[in-house]
């Protein structure tokens, strides 16, 4: 059987590595940037530290912060008409998810014009051509959008997030400066540390794991678990440790897909505005639990790397018990929010929320077989919590 690996041309990693970025950009000839971010970011500096290099070395940039969380199609839409506007040749994307989701739709439709509604843009996409050229700088530990040939955009007018899969969107560099991480809030450090960590364990335990990308997760929930505590709580190398851990994730998942806890928290993010590593969190360990007699000895393993005593000689419902354990812990330990009730989801809206999920992309690489009755038996468990541990 044949596997396939995609990952970026070209990788920077460290506290400053950003100061790779001018060279980069002269060994691919490129001569003007649409900065694709948020607005936020501009207001606190983060994305001046990046415009600042381009200035300083007299390198041409027009700048588009219309992202939002979760972007929509009209994000998409208005980004195609500002690179076009400003006659960019590449993309250099700041920020978490969004930003970076928002620039490979919009490098897509730059050079496969076809596909301009943005919503035939879902699923396994069939473009012909590399997008335009991207340049990701990410400023969050979390989504590895940086590494990966997926994104996610929002169709408003129907209330469903759906998924991208093409390999012709992933960006040709990505620099990963813990720098551009250390302003985080301690909230969001948390969510998009369990999003990394979901990324992790969903990808190792998917239909289409195998022994390189086995290694990579394990390698990132190892991280993970040493780092995040440390990194919510401000320690400087823990952030960088979590930078890594979530790239490493990325290059794993990518590849191979994810699961349940995506399926189920894409809807949650086109209802309610949930932040994705919110929802992802939230929902993380009832469906490992949910999983757990489907996955062998995985199980195991994750808790080993997690740091849970005797894993190696437990009983194997123990064990699986564990791991779930540990995640619980993790989750509280940060301040990730004990159900789906306090993030905002309506008990009524369960049903559609359900019918969404079962239809997601990453759905379908869940190692348990799903139906929608268990969804729904799923979004009600994490709906009423907490859960004692």
């Amino acid at each position: 059987m044949s596997q396939r690996m995609i990952l970026n041309e070209t990788s920077w990693f460290g506290r400053g590595s950003r100061n790779q970025l001018i060279a980069e950009i002269e060994r691919r000839g490129f001569k003007k940037a649409l900065v694709v971010t948020d607005s936020g970011l501009v207001k606190c500096g983060i994305v001046g530290k990046i415009t600042e290099l381009l200035d300083n070395a007299d390198k041409a940039w027009s700048l588009y912060d219309g992202v939002v969380p979760n972007p929509g199609i009209n994000v998409v839409k208005n980004g195609v008409e500002a690179f076009r506007q400003c006659d960019a040749d590449y993309l250099i994307a700041i920020g978490g998810g969004s930003p970076q989701d928002t620039s490979k739709a919009i490098g897509i439709i730059i050079n496969n014009p076809e596909f301009a509604d943005v919503r035939s843009l879902e699923g396994f996409t069939p473009t012909t051509k590399p997008c335009a050229p991207i340049i990701a700088i990410p400023t969050t530990a979390g989504t590895a959008a940086e590494v990966t040939i997926n994104y996610v955009i929002t169709d408003e007018e129907k209330q469903r997030k759906f998924v991208c899969i093409d390999p012709h969107d992933i960006p040709q560099v990505a620099i990963v400066d813990a720098d551009l991480m250390d302003a985080m809030p301690a909230p969001l450090k948390a969510a998009t540390g369990i999003d990394a960590l979901t990324h992790a364990i969903e990808g190792y335990i998917t239909l289409g794991a195998w022994a390189l990308t086995d290694a990579l997760h394990l390698k990132a929930i190892e991280l993970i678990a040493q780092s995040l505590r440390q990194s919510v709580a401000g320690q400087a190398d823990a952030v960088e440790q979590m930078a890594l851990a979530q790239y490493i994730a990325g290059m794993g998942f990518s590849n191979v897909g994810l699961g349940l806890v995506h399926g189920m928290a894409h809807p949650l993010g086109a209802f309610y505005n949930t932040p994705h590593g919110v929802a992802n969190a939230v929902l993380l360990p009832w469906i490992m639990e949910w999983n757990a007699d489907f996955t062998g000895e995985k199980y195991r393993d994750i808790a080993r790397v997690m740091g849970v005593e005797h894993a190696s000689t437990l009983p194997l419902a123990a064990v699986r018990q564990a791991a779930v354990s540990a995640v619980w812990q993790l989750n509280k330990d940060v301040g990730i929010p004990a159900s789906l009730r306090e993030v905002g989801v309506k008990e009524e809206d369960i049903l559609t929320l359900s019918q969404a999920a079962l239809d997601d992309i990453c759905t379908r690489g869940n190692p348990r077989g799903v139906t929608l009755e268990a969804i729904v038996s799923l979004y009600q468990q994490a709906f009423h919590g907490p859960r004692v541990q």
